[in-house]
């Protein structure tokens, strides 16, 4: 799993028991596994179509570093599937497991488009 972004837990992330709000961390994996569609099927018409269960298994505070990572698990005819893990940067600690994000190709007319993609494709590569 590549670990590309990382967020700063600030006051206005926190719920009301001082800890990270699992709806702001929950909109920034649909961001990042978003942004990792579009880059990987070359799309910027792309939506979510299904999180599975959410496994919480720690929580961040003020103050922690967290990194969200995504992954490719499998690419559908218009899909993609990635699973997530977003872990404390300092304590390695994992605060969540997310096993499937599906995320469909839209094409221009708002249907679903095949991508014709099968496998991880990185932007040096496309060069």
């Amino acid at each position: 799993m590549r670990f590309h972004t990382r967020k700063w837990i600030k006051p206005e992330d926190l719920n009301a028991n001082g800890t990270l709000f699992g709806g702001r961390l929950l909109d920034w994996i649909d961001e990042e596994a978003a942004l990792y569609a579009i880059v990987q099927l070359e799309n910027q018409k792309v939506v979510t179509k299904y999180i599975s269960e959410i496994d919480f298994r720690a929580s961040a505070k003020q103050g922690d570093v967290i990194e969200i990572g995504i992954k490719a698990v499998n690419f559908g005819k218009a899909s993609l599937t990635l699973s997530c893990e977003v872990r404390n940067m300092m304590t390695r600690e994992t605060i969540i497991t997310i096993s499937n994000i599906v995320m469909v190709n839209i094409g221009p007319d708002g249907h679903v488009l095949p991508h014709g993609k099968t496998k991880v494709e990185y932007v040096k590569d496309r060069l």
